[in-house]
């Protein structure tokens, strides 16, 4: 635990999906982070000696556990961390493993959600104490092909038309499915990996990066400005509760 804030723990499954604006809040607010590259085999370290944890997205699935064995132990630090009430926020493949982890399915959804699109609060996530305070409708950028269910006790905070889950809270644990922690920098590095391509091509049609690009650019802005706000109210709601 850092003397002037908490210490976070991040498990990153790419070296291009770190947590973005929700770090730099964080550091703002002079804590720091831990990183773990899984994908890269670096060891997990013992959750108990952090104050929260992040996981961040990838091109993996969080069932893919012949081709990516970590996952399995992964998912068990989740599970332990979570369950034992440790503040938990998940992105992409980080909600998709928190869900798992609590038993629920992840699976390939219909078909893939690329794009800056609209999610919209549900009437649980407008009062919610962490998203109450964003718009009841905003613009995230999507990027995924799987999808999740519940886990028992979860209560669904934001949906989109494609995905009914897109945000959810059980217990002291956050997780969304979409992505405000970024600008056109990363985003345009996430262009490179050729299984994000491959599904942005197949929904958008060839040349389809540079479209992508000028649409996350023209909402960078309040984009990342909402993701500030959202991680600025865990900490400080969720993560700080708990520190306590």
């Amino acid at each position: 635990m850092s003397a002037n804030g908490p210490t976070l723990l991040v498990l990153q499954h790419i070296a291009c999906e770190p947590p973005g604006s929700y770090e730099e809040e964080l550091l703002r607010r002079g804590g720091e982070v831990v990183r773990v590259e899984v994908d890269e085999g670096q060891p997990l370290p013992d959750w108990r000696g952090f104050d929260g944890i992040i996981a961040m997205g990838g091109p993996m699935g969080a069932y893919e556990d012949e081709r990516h064995p970590w996952l399995v132990q992964e998912r068990r630090l989740i599970a332990e961390a979570v369950r034992a009430g440790t503040p938990f926020w998940g992105v992409c493949l980080g909600a998709q493993l928190l869900a798992a982890s609590l038993g629920a399915k992840v699976a390939p959804g219909p078909e893939p959600e690329i794009g800056v699109l609209e999610v919209a609060l549900t009437p649980e996530g407008a009062v919610d104490p962490v998203f109450g305070l964003a718009p009841a409708t905003f613009r995230a950028l999507q990027w995924h092909s799987d999808t999740f269910e519940l886990p028992a006790g979860a209560v669904r905070l934001a949906r989109s038309e494609a995905y009914e889950n897109q945000a959810f809270r059980i217990g002291r644990a956050y997780a969304v499915q979409f992505h405000i922690e970024i600008g056109g920098e990363l985003a345009a590095e996430w262009g490179q990996v050729p299984a994000y391509a491959q599904a942005l091509e197949g929904i958008m049609g060839e040349g389809a990066l540079p479209r992508l690009l000028d649409s996350v650019e023209g909402h960078a802005r309040e984009m990342t400005d909402l993701a500030r706000a959202v991680f600025a109210a865990w900490l400080e709601r969720v993560l700080a509760g708990a520190r306590v």
